[in-house]
């Protein structure tokens, strides 16, 4: 693939623009998604393993894990799991991997059950502002000693804890989550004169022109504002947010203001672009497959792993950006994934879980690895663990662009539901200002409840 390559940032300059650019607190993101149960790997009983460690902890624990990066890969987990055994042979570890579409089912069904898992991997929103907020989850205040908290960037510490400071979450990696154009396509219309091609920017108004110039140049789908279900919706809400500076909740984290003056110009501007199509039939998921085929112009869920996913699937230039704005200043959806135990009862199995977790995130030597497989960065100053890989190196550039991370307020996961179906409401043709008012009552009455 033909890349632009910017200069190489050390990924601590990175983290130092992350704090810069996020509130006092730090998406999910959509993936590759199937609708069969979650695939099963027993990985620990290896001859090495019993060979190489001292440990005396005992367990047989499970991981459920969604699919950041390589974690949603067996071959990899594999690996991570036998370099963990090798100090820790009595611990067996038995892991799920669950996807987008259907993994938030799986696990409260699991739940429901008493079959929840004991170690999970995923964000805070659902961590911390969903099952940790229902009670589920284990405190886990003794991994966050004094030297994790001056460590790990303080804006990725406040998101894995509650308001009422129960850290519900031990962080391993964060993104920037973007938008991506196909430039090939741009390039034909002649709609490259309306990017900023070095800092990946571009104003709501040049957005405007690129969009009518590829939609004119035969291309009639240039973008899709997916809304079957969740899956990627970081993309939708920054879209909208971004274009005329409107935001998602306040910045205390306590109420939704999607009903905001500048929210509503900006969807009544998407339902009426011509190229901007409201598809009720796409998930993100969907969206990257069509994007990557070439059958859509631009993505709106997109990070770097998308492209290390898709390389193998795409014919053409990718060129991510951030999400057009006004102001020129745009905030990106981030991203910090980490783990959580939920609270099953068992200390030997919440023990081994915490084990686990910090071999994972702390060992100096093991770390890296463990994020490397994540397609990620960093929560904490590791050195540079990119040198080299040009693809990193050219999304290192949105970092500096990080917004809030808001995903922690309350009634997340009704405020998500009601999220994409005031999207199929916009695109049936209801009032946008209609629909944004039901969607922020329907939003704020979870925060209450």
């Amino acid at each position: 693939m033909k890349k632009k390559v910017l200069a190489t940032l050390l990924v601590g300059a990175m983290a130092a623009s992350l704090l810069a650019g996020c509130g006092t607190t730090v998406e999910t993101t959509g993936s590759s998604d199937t609708t069969t149960a979650p695939e099963k790997t027993q990985t620990t009983e290896t001859a090495e393993a019993g060979e190489a460690g001292g440990s005396d902890v005992s367990a047989d624990i499970t991981l459920w894990t969604y699919p950041i990066g390589e974690w949603g890969n067996a071959e990899t987990v594999d690996s991570l799991i036998q370099d963990f055994n090798k100090e820790y042979p009595g611990i067996n570890v038995t892991v799920e991997y669950l996807d987008y579409t259907n993994g938030d089912d799986q696990v409260n069904t699991a739940i429901e059950g008493g079959q929840a898992p004991d170690l999970i991997m995923e964000g805070p929103e659902r961590l911390v502002a969903n099952w940790g907020a229902k009670g589920l989850m284990v405190d886990l205040a003794d991994l966050w000693t004094d030297e994790a908290k001056e460590a790990i960037y303080p804006s990725v510490e406040a998101a894995c804890k509650s308001n009422d400071g129960i850290y519900y979450e031990y962080p391993l990696c964060m993104t920037a989550h973007t938008m991506a154009i196909n430039k090939d396509v741009f390039e034909a219309a002649d709609a490259m004169q309306y990017i900023d091609e070095e800092t990946r920017t571009w104003t709501t108004e040049d957005f405007k022109k690129a969009v009518q110039a590829v939609y004119d140049s035969g291309q009639e789908n240039v973008g899709a504002v997916y809304c079957a279900g969740q899956g990627g919706d970081q993309g939708t809400r920054a879209l909208v947010n971004n274009l005329y500076g409107g935001t998602f909740t306040n910045p205390e984290h306590t109420e939704y203001t999607a009903n905001s003056e500048e929210n509503i110009k900006a969807l009544e501007l998407l339902s009426g672009m011509d190229g901007i199509n409201f598809d009720a039939s796409l998930q993100g998921a969907d969206e990257i497959n069509l994007f990557c085929n070439g059958t859509l112009a631009m993505a709106f869920c997109w990070n770097v792993a998308q492209e290390k996913n898709n390389l193998e699937n795409i014919a053409f230039d990718v060129l991510p950006m951030a999400f057009p704005t006004e102001s020129g200043e745009p905030q990106l959806c981030g991203g910090i994934w980490g783990f959580g135990i939920f609270d099953n009862g068992d200390e030997a199995k919440i023990e081994a879980s915490k084990t686990f977790i910090d071999f994972m995130a702390n060992d100096e030597k093991q770390v890296v690895e463990s994020v490397k497989a994540s397609s990620y960065w960093p929560v904490k100053d590791i050195g540079n663990i990119y040198e080299d890989d040009e693809l990193m190196t050219e999304y290192s550039t949105f970092v500096d662009y990080m917004g809030d991370y808001y995903q922690v307020v309350g009634g997340w996961a009704e405020a998500r539901t009601a999220w994409w179906n005031m999207l199929q409401q916009i695109g049936s043709g209801t009032d946008v200002k209609t629909a944004v008012e039901e969607f922020t009552t329907t939003a704020n009455a979870a925060v209450a409840q």
